[in-house]
């Protein structure tokens, strides 16, 4: 079993940034791939980025490269969301996820969610 505990969540304005946390715990969490999905009012879950332990390999969807990063501290097995530029689309739910071998919009398991709220 893997649990996800997400923070940091909030509101900002159009081009500002925010930074999410997600700490992970379990006897096999550093085995799957974790990451963020989101989903917003009325549309679909999207992939947003992930993130590998041990290699630290990271993935993301085109609509935030270049404008988040995805980091790790394996000291602290949490996994952090960096996101600039923000923009009112990014305006979701985000959730951090975790899955093998990669991260889906149905993961195996998932957190609760914090709101991320961009205003224009």
């Amino acid at each position: 079993q893997v649990q996800l505990v997400e923070s940091g969540g909030g509101l900002v304005q159009a081009g500002g940034s925010l930074r999410l946390s997600c700490a992970a715990s379990g006897r096999t969490y550093s085995n799957y791939r974790t990451g963020w999905i989101r989903q917003a009012p009325g549309k679909e879950r999207e992939f947003v980025a992930a993130i590998d332990w041990s290699a630290g390999s990271t993935y993301y969807a085109g609509s935030v490269k270049g404008r988040f990063t995805i980091s790790r501290d394996n000291a602290k097995n949490t996994v952090y969301l960096e996101m600039n530029s923000l923009k009112p689309e990014d305006t979701a739910v985000y959730y951090c996820a975790a899955d093998r071998p990669v991260l889906t919009t149905t993961p195996r398991y998932r957190g609760q969610g914090t709101q991320v709220t961009v205003s224009s």
